[in-house]
């Protein structure tokens, strides 16, 4: 296939011909060719690409030459979307590859006919917007092909109504359902494996083909390759699908959907409803043992909550009673066994929390504003990745901007179990010496110091000013980005100077990054959600400033699990795991800045950690190769070059 690619990545190839500004990039054919090979020896490859290497054709070729089955995951759904109808589309056209290509989701981003018809004949919508919104979804009903909610213009993806009218593993009915024939969730699947390429996303890679839950084992079998694209989150997402977890929400729809159940086909059973209610009230109870704002807590924490075990046993006893008597009223209609079936699925859930019996899982909780999740997650997903990767032979690919420390990878495959994975990396084809600065200001004190902030948006502010905006201004906690966000208001109200201020929260972060680049001058403040995954090209961004290094939390549960775990074993859980961590999350902010070969700017990291400790040279030399300044006055400077000035 080396041939082919050559000719199809060549400068007068059909790339070149059918792609607008296409052009030949070495590191980009490169990477196509080693996929290839992957490809063909079903072998492991980590592929690490700088921006603008063009990873996405990279790897898009060769799948749809490949004439085998291939699996596409990536890191959001947004980045699906776009696979799916834009980048696949116009490869497909160039190649003239008669390639069969579909695109599945979680069950929850398809509507469900016999809850949307169940919701409007209850009619208890939460608010006269849902109830408005319920009507649409109805018109949608009739027209769509697929059911996909991505493609109902009228209803809000995050709408509350969504929840009502979509169905969950616990709630399907399955076969039993009337409207089983047709299902859209059924309908996708089929049409995945009907398919010779499948986009998919992580969450539903690890939930619905690795742990085999949602029907679609023949997925995996059937398949060739499977490609992960932004490969950096998954020990995230698999640390979560491998593990375990119930909530008080759950517990919840089960109460309501059992209360409809009956009301419909067991009006004569009279303890349903009064065991319904104990359940509700336990549950309740249960939540109200831990503070309203969204927090987690280590199991030791939770443990010495008072009420807390005792509201666990509660829940339990009041599910058990419910599940019993439910058991007795199965046979009376598909919502009552399916209620059954549910019961008994959540209590053995909630039961494993209790005990604990497995020693490799930390237990925690998490509470959100009106739930509380119990989870159980493994401490090491190697070994499961290993067991998961075995067996059928099939090419494994991992791709990303952001997967090695210093060229080094060794992190990522001790992490993920990728033992005889080779791996490759490519520096972006930008030219960051002068494209871009890394400013480290001189003078702030410690991260952890009180007015650290402060002395952030004081040191921040000269930049802003002569970046005229159009910068992101990126936090590592949500407390410190509403700080920045007040401070920098009363600045800019002082000095006069009318630059938009956006704030992480306000809107959806599509609707953001749209009047960002809209408005052309303004400061965008953000938290974790802003630090990847975000592509603003050209004039609208010229600062990215970074407050902190993003070490996580020490208290967080599972984090400090982990390193109590290694340290135990004699090993360097900082050097080993923590530092390799923030390496990537600093690279995948540090992304955010060079999107174009024409673009230019400064990146404005401000934790004096970065110079002061031994391991911040590990950091800024994994950083792309810019050049370096700690003088304000340079870094002003770079802003009154010829190229950039004019832009105010």
């Amino acid at each position: 296939m080396t041939a082919l690619l050559s000719e199809v990545f060549s400068a007068n190839g059909p790339l070149a011909s059918g792609v607008p500004g296409y052009r030949l990039r070495t590191q980009q054919l490169e990477l196509a060719e080693r996929i290839a090979a992957a490809m063909a020896d079903n072998s492991v490859l980590i592929a690490e690409a700088g921006t603008g290497t063009g990873k996405t054709y990279a790897y898009l070729v060769p799948a749809l030459l490949s004439g085998g089955k291939v699996i596409v995951s990536t890191g959001t759904k947004n980045l699906q979307d776009q696979l799916f109808s834009r980048d696949i589309p116009t490869i497909r056209q160039v190649l003239k590859a008669p390639v069969r290509v579909a695109l599945l989701k979680g069950r929850a981003n398809y509507l469900c006919h016999y809850h949307l018809e169940r919701a409007l004949a209850d009619g208890r919508f939460l608010s006269r917007e849902d109830a408005a919104y319920a009507r649409h979804i109805a018109r949608f009903a009739k027209q769509t092909r697929t059911g996909d909610k991505a493609d109902c213009a009228d209803v809000p993806e995050n709408a509350s109504v969504w929840g009502m009218v979509t169905s969950t593993r616990d709630n399907c009915l399955g076969q039993d359902c009337p409207q089983h024939k047709e299902c859209f969730v059924l309908a996708a699947r089929r049409e995945a494996l009907a398919a010779d390429l499948v986009v998919v996303n992580h969450h539903l890679f690890f939930a619905d083909v690795m742990l085999r839950d949602e029907g679609t084992a023949e997925l995996l079998p059937a398949c060739n390759t499977v490609i992960f694209d932004e490969a950096h989150q998954l020990p995230e997402v698999a640390s979560l699908f491998f593990g375990e977890s119930v909530s008080t929400a759950q517990l919840g729809e089960l109460v309501r959907d059992t209360q409809i159940a009956a009301l419909a086909s067991a009006r004569d059973c009279l303890d349903l409803p009064k065991l319904c209610a104990s359940l509700e009230k336990a549950v309740r109870d249960l939540r109200l043992t831990l503070p309203v704002e969204a927090a987690r807590f280590a199991l030791l924490q939770l443990e010495g909550r008072e009420g807390f075990a005792s509201g666990v046993s509660s829940v339990l006893s009041a599910l058990e009673a419910l599940a019993s008597l439910l058991e007795t009223q199965a046979q009376r209609s598909e919502g009552l066994d399916s209620c059954w079936r549910r019961a008994g699925d959540l209590l053995l859930r909630v039961r494993n929390w209790q005990n604990g019996a497995n020693a490799d899982f930390v237990r925690w909780g998490e509470t959100h504003t009106h739930s509380l999740q119990l989870n159980a997650t493994p401490l090491v997903i190697a070994e499961i990745m290993q067991k998961q990767m075995s067996g059928h032979p099939r090419a494994w690919i991992f791709t990303s901007a952001t997967l090695a420390v210093q060229e080094d990878f060794g992190h990522y495959c001790a992490e993920m179990g990728l033992v005889d994975a080779n791996s490759a990396r490519w520096e972006s084809p930008f030219d960051y010496p002068n494209q871009a600065l890394l400013y480290v200001p001189k003078g702030l004190p410690e991260p952890n110091s009180q007015g650290y902030t402060e002395a952030v948006v004081k040191a921040a502010f000269p930049l802003l000013k002569a970046s005229h905006g159009r910068a992101f201004f990126l936090c590592t906690s949500l407390r410190a980005m509403r700080r920045t966000h007040e401070l920098l208001g009363e600045a800019l109200e002082r000095a006069g100077l009318d630059l938009p201020l956006l704030l992480q929260g306000e809107r959806s972060k599509n609707e953001l990054l749209e009047r960002f680049r809209r408005l052309g001058n303004a400061i965008l403040i953000a938290s974790q959600s802003f630090w990847e995954g975000v592509d603003v090209r050209g004039e609208a961004l010229s600062l990215v400033v970074i407050d902190k290094l993003p070490f996580a939390p020490p208290d967080d549960p599972v984090l400090s699990a982990r390193i109590e775990r290694m340290r135990s074993a004699g090993r360097n859980a900082f050097m080993e795991y923590q530092l390799p961590r923030t390496v990537i999350n600093v690279k995948q902010g540090a992304g955010r800045l060079i999107r174009d070969e024409s673009d230019r700017g400064v990146l404005m990291i401000c934790d004096p950690r970065l110079i002061s400790k031994p391991y911040g040279k590990r950091i800024w030399r994994s950083l792309p190769p810019m050049k370096r300044s700690r003088d304000v006055e340079e870094a002003l400077a770079f802003f009154a070059a010829p190229n950039v000035a004019g832009r105010g």
